[in-house]
């Protein structure tokens, strides 16, 4: 009668048998395939101030690929991070993609084999030393890494922030050209109204840094996803909806740099709208870059871990 007795010790002191949600690990071999995406019907010649590039569906032999909630673009790469902590980098080029090396966090809260651990769900990739401040959902606390992600160098949990709840926190995370830092809370997608956002004067894992508060105000029915800061200085807010049973639609704000200050009820005007020509998919990741003097924009969508449903990398121009 000893194993019965060793198999409840193992289940009350383990705690993978807990039942709890265990975070997804990718294998180091693996490799990311990119087809051709174009909407029903085909690109319209523009979106609101958006003039369509192209897109691509991401995919992989891997289990529980996707699920990306933040997207980067550092030094030629495409920098995407899951909602479990797991890193993809992409090269795109010459109209192909190639994979590179990712990596896990493995710091971070907790031990970080729970799921929940390594919720994260908003990212800033310094263009200059490669630093990343990664905000953290549910335990609502923004972390710093070194470059390339190999460890962590700080973090902060904002008072301003512990009420933010278990799955409504960071969603969005900026650092504003004057090297101030601004985060808007996702709030509920049914929630009506503003949401409370935290502008710090600088580097929020740093002790001391000063915090005020704010809000943001998103388009009727909406809820904020992730955010970017143009070449101008203003922030470009993703926003997106969820209609039943399973369509999603995505609205980009565009605000003004001079608006955001201590304070401040943050809005602005819906510059793009984007249901279908995204798949109806779930846009949690936007980020922006230059090429040749010309302003980009991006968006990944988050498949919520269902193998059935799209990754999407899409790529537009903006119209100024």
């Amino acid at each position: 009668m000893r194993w019965p007795i060793a198999l409840m010790m193992t289940v009350l002191l383990v705690p993978p048998w807990s039942g709890e949600p265990r975070r997804a690990l990718y294998r180091h071999d693996l490799t990311v395939r990119a087809t051709r995406f174009v909407p029903p019907g085909g690109w319209p010649r523009r979106i609101g101030v958006l003039r369509p590039v192209g897109a691509v569906v991401l995919s992989a032999d891997q289990a529980g690929f996707g699920g990306f909630s933040a997207l980067a673009l550092h030094r030629g790469q495409a920098v995407l991070l899951t909602d479990g902590g797991l890193v993809v980098r992409l090269r795109i080029a010459g109209g192909t993609v190639r994979t590179l090396p990712g990596s896990m966090l493995d710091d971070g809260p907790e031990t970080g084999w729970r799921r929940q651990a390594r919720d994260t769900e908003s990212m800033v990739v310094d263009p200059a030393s490669g630093r990343t401040w990664i905000g953290y959902e549910r335990v609502n606390e923004i972390w710093r890494y070194a470059s390339g992600l190999a460890h962590a160098e700080g973090w902060a949990r904002p008072a301003a922030m512990r009420g933010w709840g278990e799955n409504s926190g960071p969603e969005s995370l900026v650092r504003l050209v004057d090297g101030r830092f601004l985060t808007l809370r996702e709030g509920g997608l049914r929630q009506v109204g503003a949401r409370p956002a935290l502008l710090f004067a600088g580097d929020p894992t740093q002790p001391g840094t000063a915090v005020a508060t704010l809000r943001y105000l998103p388009p009727a029915g909406f809820a904020p996803s992730d955010a970017a800061v143009l070449p101008d200085g203003d922030v470009l807010v993703l926003n997106r909806r969820w209609r039943v049973p399973l369509r999603f639609e995505a609205a980009l704000v565009r605000i003004a740099a001079a608006s955001i200050r201590p304070g401040a009820l943050l809005h602005g005007p819906v510059v793009a709208r984007l249901g279908a020509t995204l798949g109806n998919e779930n846009a949690e990741g936007v980020a922006v870059s230059r090429e040749r003097g010309v302003t980009m924009i991006w968006l990944i969508t988050d498949n919520d871990g269902y193998a059935w449903r799209k990754t999407i990398l899409a790529k537009f121009r903006l119209i100024d």
